[in-house]
């Protein structure tokens, strides 16, 4: 029955609904007045951006028929300086867009420069210029909004462009949102001395049961900097201040875990090794961006899931193997194009029982390692293989010479020329090897000179045509124009001679080989097209690797040593530029080489 009295209170009702009419009230004013207000804002503020654009437009139209018909290259810095100085906070970004092309002639964004000579996309700037008006819109970018002015640039009745604004506008909603805080206060203030009379009337026992209530909330949030008043000290202020006792406690175990956890995580998070930890199932509970980056998996899918599985080693082992394993182990996750190894050690979790919590895998990246191992294995390999290969030839023709075959006229000539050039050979590999070793050290230099690559290459092509002995032309695709590039004249010497002798090597007789010079903006591109057998696709991405021969028997009889291409490589890259080989297997291959063109330096020299 008190219960029941208690709600049916007279009190109690004639509070609830004075305060519910109060609250009504203040809403309808509230909205009433946040709607007219945010219209007269937004109006005032469009008007006052307009004025400024109106008088922008007045400068810019100056300028634009000052400069009409004729191009002037201080057009762009004399509307990039109008645009500075209207410059604003509250102006994110104001373009110029010319009315006849609708290429972009100045912004004020620095970080938009590189747009300005570009036809604009938008249609809202399009519209504006072939309509002669004015087009806006409210818009939301970068979770931020803006708005969006397109205003014609008139002159003689005529569009010739327009000026694209975009204002900020947030600090409008801002401004709506701070007055709607007051509103949500004052309503507040309200409705408190409206219950005032209710309050007073409550049973003072309620209050400190209240504030706990509420402190005990505020906790299950995470917010212990609340205190509970306490009203006095009879058994509810004793609770009181034990329940302040108790989240000041609360308070401080929290701080010290969550500073412990933020230093945990700020370690793991700035390692560059991937760090994976499990719990004691062997699920995974934490693993970092290298990590995830490393197996190439998303942070959300992995989290619960076997680390033996997210490591593709559910086949050869298990979670306890994992726990007892004490050498690292090697994950190969190469594919036929990317060589990609880990090396991943454990380390256990266990408490000083010795229970077992969990396991830390720690990723390593050992690619570059492991490919250049390899690398070196191949090259030692190679360099052992192509000096046996003459050595051997040379002890057996010695041994020869050596019990008698020496007193033979006809066999012993041919013994000593065969000695002689394998001798030549391995001079040849030695030279090769000397060279490489020289553009591999960090400190060489090129000697470097002007040089009109036409007349440049012209020579050289002359001179393989002078000596040539087989029955090949040559057709050059070179312009008579002067091309100054600088480059170290003796290694583009040697590039272009290693590229033409294996041009005339694997051209056919009665074949053609072609010589072209291309010019772009900032490099020239040099080939050279033989009509040969051609290179499988398979073998294309190899020939400049070291002692790499597409076709082995054929390479050794002419004398090479698979280093040609490998040191024009290098010595084309030594000059900031890249080497590459185009070939249809059983038409011919072509091999192309740039380097870097500064037509600026070539005004000088002409």
């Amino acid at each position: 029955m008190k219960k029941v009295g208690f709600f049916r209170s007279i009190h109690l009702k004639f509070v609830l609904i004075y305060v519910l009419l109060i609250l009504v009230a203040m809403q309808i004013i509230g909205v009433y007045f946040v709607r007219k207000l945010e219209t007269t804002l937004m109006t005032n503020y469009q008007e006052s951006v307009k004025s400024r654009v109106d008088l922008l437009v007045y400068d810019i139209q100056e300028e634009l028929v000052k400069e009409r018909g004729k191009e002037d290259p201080t057009k762009e810095e004399a509307i990039r300086q109008i645009l500075r100085d209207y410059k604003a906070n509250d102006i994110s970004e104001i373009r110029v867009i010319d009315g006849s092309s609708f290429k972009i002639l100045g912004t004020s964004s620095l970080s938009n420069q590189g747009m300005v000579g570009q036809r604009t996309p938008d249609v809202k700037i399009k519209r504006s210029i072939i309509f002669e008006e004015d087009e806006d819109v409210i818009q939301l970018k970068a979770n931020e909004r803006v708005w969006v002015l397109s205003t014609p640039i008139m002159h003689n009745s005529e569009a010739i462009g327009a000026v694209y604004l975009v204002a900020k506008i947030d600090d409008i909603f801002d401004q709506m949102n701070d007055i709607n805080k007051i509103l949500a206060t004052g309503t507040a203030i309200a409705l408190i001395f409206t219950a005032i009379l209710g309050v007073l009337l409550a049973q003072t026992i309620t209050r400190p049961i209240s504030d706990m209530r509420k402190q005990a909330l505020a906790m299950t949030r995470g917010n212990f900097s609340r205190k509970v008043k306490v009203y006095g000290y009879d058994e509810i202020g004793q609770l009181a201040i034990t329940f302040n006792n108790l989240t000041k406690k609360l308070q401080e175990a929290q701080a010290t875990t969550e500073g412990e956890k933020r230093k945990l995580s700020s370690v793991i998070s700035y390692m560059t090794d991937g760090v994976i930890s499990t719990d004691r199932k062997g699920r995974i509970i934490l693993i970092n961006d290298p990590a995830a980056q490393m197996l190439g998996v998303p942070r959300e899918t992995v989290l619960s899931q076997p680390l033996v599985s997210v490591l593709g080693l559910d086949e050869n082992y298990t979670f306890d193997d994992l726990l007892q394993e004490k050498d690292s182990i090697v994950l190969d996750y190469s594919t036929k194009t990317k060589p990609f190894i880990l090396r991943a050690n454990f380390s256990v979790i266990q408490k000083e029982s010795g229970f077992v919590n969990g396991l830390i895998a720690v990723l390593y990246d050992i690619t570059e390692q492991e490919k250049i191992d390899m690398e070196r294995r191949e090259f030692v390999a190679n360099v052992s293989h192509e000096l046996r290969t003459p050595l051997t030839t040379m002890r057996s023709y010695l041994e020869a010479l050596a019990e008698g075959a020496w007193r033979d006229e006809e066999i012993a000539p041919n013994f000593l020329e065969t000695t002689r050039g394998e001798t030549e050979r391995m001079i040849r590999l030695v030279n090769d090897l000397l060279q490489l070793s020289k553009l591999d050290s960090v400190d060489y230099r090129l000697s470097k000179e002007w040089v009109n690559f036409p007349v440049f290459f012209n020579r050289i092509i002359d001179r393989f045509e002078m000596t040539k002995e087989q029955n090949v032309s040559f057709k050059r695709n070179i312009t008579d124009d002067a091309i100054f590039v600088e480059i170290d004249e003796d290694k583009i010497t040697q590039v272009l001679d290693n590229i033409i002798s294996n041009a005339m090597k694997y051209s056919p007789e009665g074949g053609t080989i072609t010589f072209r010079v291309k010019e772009l903006d900032d490099q020239i591109i040099a080939s050279i097209s033989d009509e040969g057998v051609g290179i499988p696709k398979d073998n294309l991405d190899k020939i400049f690797d070291r002692f790499y021969r597409v076709d082995k028997a054929r390479t050794r009889k002419l004398g090479g040593t698979g280093l040609g291409l490998a040191i024009a490589k290098e010595m084309v890259n030594a000059h900031g530029g890249s080497i590459w080989a185009e070939s249809v297997e059983g038409k011919g291959t072509t091999v192309q080489f740039t380097l870097p063109y500064d037509r600026s330096a070539e005004d000088d020299w002409s």
